[in-house]
């Protein structure tokens, strides 16, 4: 993520605000590595880096693998309208107040994705709405528990990996292609 950011930032594409977002980062990742070497000694600041950078890799993992794999990948050739994109490739994860806060408010990724610049305060509120017009629109609407996503992430995991079965073979695009 911090090379995709920094690759980002300087690539010729025009990008509003540039200097703010040079500036942002500078003082994210800088100001993580001054506070860090100004505090221990190379060799534990080094380690704590590279543990840092880990547990928040993995962090950033168990929030997004729960919310996608396992989900049916679809070509982008493939015609469908912005709803059935955007919540049929999305999963909902339940839990309460608790899960919000672990999961950063991206337990409601179907809304997340439907109204990206929300606040994540709001996605809460709009999931019942959400999820009662994929019902009346007939648009199957993905909400499990976390510990069901991961078994269904595992699960995908295995019969793409162990199994070497090709990820873009679901059922939504076979049935896409039929038509």
């Amino acid at each position: 993520m911090h090379y995709e950011a920094i690759r980002r930032v300087i690539s010729p594409a025009k990008i509003r605000r540039r200097s703010v977002e040079i500036s942002f980062i500078t003082l994210r990742l800088g100001g993580l590595a001054l506070l860090v070497f100004l505090v221990l000694p190379p060799e534990k600041g080094f380690a704590f880096l590279a543990v840092q950078l880990a547990v928040f890799g993995l962090y950033m993992g168990s929030s997004f693998a729960p919310n996608h794999i396992g989900m049916p990948l679809v070509s982008p050739k493939l015609k469908l309208d912005f709803l059935r994109r955007q919540v049929l490739m999305s999963r909902n994860i339940s839990g309460g107040p608790l899960m919000s806060i672990f999961m950063g408010g991206l337990n409601y990724q179907i809304e997340h994705h439907l109204f990206p610049s929300m606040a994540r305060p709001y996605l809460r509120r709009a999931q019942p709405l959400v999820s009662a017009y994929c019902a009346a629109q007939g648009v199957p609407y993905t909400r499990t528990t976390l510990w069901q996503s991961y078994r269904i992430v595992i699960g995908y995991l295995n019969t793409v990996g162990l199994r070497g079965k090709d990820p873009f073979l679901c059922p939504l695009v076979a049935q896409r292609r039929a038509l």
